[in-house]
């Protein structure tokens, strides 16, 4: 199977049952407290998971300036996008040496994992604006993702963790949330030697779908994971919960047996277009994938990132040997008129734009909103129905 990240063995920070578990648990009861953001805990369980192998624990300032700047640790290691513990304030913790972190996503704020602490460093102004600008190519903050960077604080709390559970991920999501080692299993348990990874934080349509199975072809996968981000998105982006049963409901119906895994994670999208993308590439890869799809748009968000920009960062800016896994390069898909198929709009030369049925995605939520299903070549009716009821409660 391929190697993670680092070539070393997979890192998972969670601590199993046993005696240490109840040791740190006993510890933190005596512990200063630090009560997270939404982000540190995703990162945070992430860590857990094995996701973030090799790392051990969140960022230093020089590890997130030298990410930032050339996608590299201060000690070499290849990463994209920084991995930190910022908050507001920190006076609680400072001069701690361990620190009990706390889930801000659950009632009572249990404590989620227990971070020895190796520096605290407040960031400055002109250092948190080169983070940003590299990181998300723009310090517009009516971008969400650096709305949300720049509210979580200027205090830096680096230093490796120990994790205790998986917040609000496994209980919400028991069938789907799987961490990095458990995909692993299960690809081997499948006898799978090729998988390609699907990432999505939306419901999936015909061309989703259809992009999937291209994929699958070109690349001799044995199978394709479908990997579903869990974590907290932007207003207006469709509930995990829905997105699951929508997505096990066309896998169930239009894949063949034993084709496909439905999975999920439990991290915060951070729509930074190209750098998520080498990261989400990284997340595959610890879970055992031998290919990620990247298509139009992949992690973008408005207009900050050009449609295939998140394609060529890996020729740009990966430097060659930094990953195993490789890219499979997707154009966008739609249903073709004359062909009377899903079709990559690349390929078919003799196709004006009125042959294909494209639907913005302003307009796919009016309609279901309305409780108009979108066409079928657009959306299968089964996940139409199953999204035009999740507005309906909503409404």
């Amino acid at each position: 199977m391929i190697a993670a990240h680092g070539s070393a063995p997979l890192n998972p920070r969670f601590v199993e049952e046993g005696a240490r578990r109840d040791e740190l648990r006993e510890e933190a009861a005596r512990l200063p407290s630090m009560l997270l953001s939404s982000a540190a805990a995703a990162n945070a369980v992430m860590l857990g998971a094995g996701y973030f192998s090799p790392l051990s624990g969140f960022m230093s300032l020089g590890d997130a300036l030298g990410v930032a700047e050339n996608m590299k640790t201060e000690s070499g290691l290849f990463w994209p996008i920084p991995v930190l513990n910022l908050s507001a304030d920190a006076a609680a913790v400072d001069g701690a040496e361990r620190i009990a972190l706390r889930d801000p996503n659950r009632p009572g704020h249990p404590v989620l994992a227990i971070q020895e602490v190796k520096s605290l460093t407040r960031i400055r102004d002109e250092e948190f604006d080169f983070i940003t600008a590299r990181v998300f190519g723009t310090r517009d903050e009516r971008h969400p993702g650096v709305q949300t960077f720049r509210g979580l604080g200027r205090s830096l709390v680096a230093g490796p963790v120990e994790v205790l559970d998986h917040s609000y991920f496994e209980e919400e999501f028991p069938h789907t949330f799987r961490t990095a080692a458990s995909i692993r299993k299960e690809i081997a348990d499948r006898g799978w030697r090729r998988v390609v990874a699907f990432q999505t934080r939306n419901p999936m349509h015909r061309a989703h779908e259809e992009l999937c199975k291209m994929a699958r072809d070109a690349t001799a996968a044995d199978g394709v994971l479908i990997h579903m981000l869990l974590g907290r998105l932007k207003e207006g982006d469709i509930p995990a919960s829905v997105r699951e049963t929508a997505i096990r409901r066309m896998v169930e119906l239009y894949f063949p047996p034993n084709s496909v895994m439905v999975a999920g994670y439990g991290f915060d999208m951070l729509y930074a277009g190209p750098r998520e993308a080498v990261l989400h590439a990284i997340f595959r890869q610890n879970a055992g994938c031998t290919h990620l799809i990247v298509g139009r748009d992949h992690a973008g968000v408005g207009d900050y990132y050009g449609p295939f920009d998140a394609q060529s960062i890996f020729d740009e800016d990966v430097p060659p040997g930094a990953l195993e896994i490789e890219i499979y390069r997707g154009d966008h898909t739609a249903w073709s008129r004359k062909l009377e198929r899903v079709v990559a709009m690349g390929s078919v030369e003799d196709h004006a734009p009125e042959d294909f049925i494209l639907l913005s995605g302003t307009r796919v939520r009016e309609m279901l909103s309305q409780g108009i299903a979108p066409p079928p070549e657009f959306t299968r009716p089964e996940i139409a129905s199953i999204l035009i009821e999740h507005y309906r409660q909503a409404g």
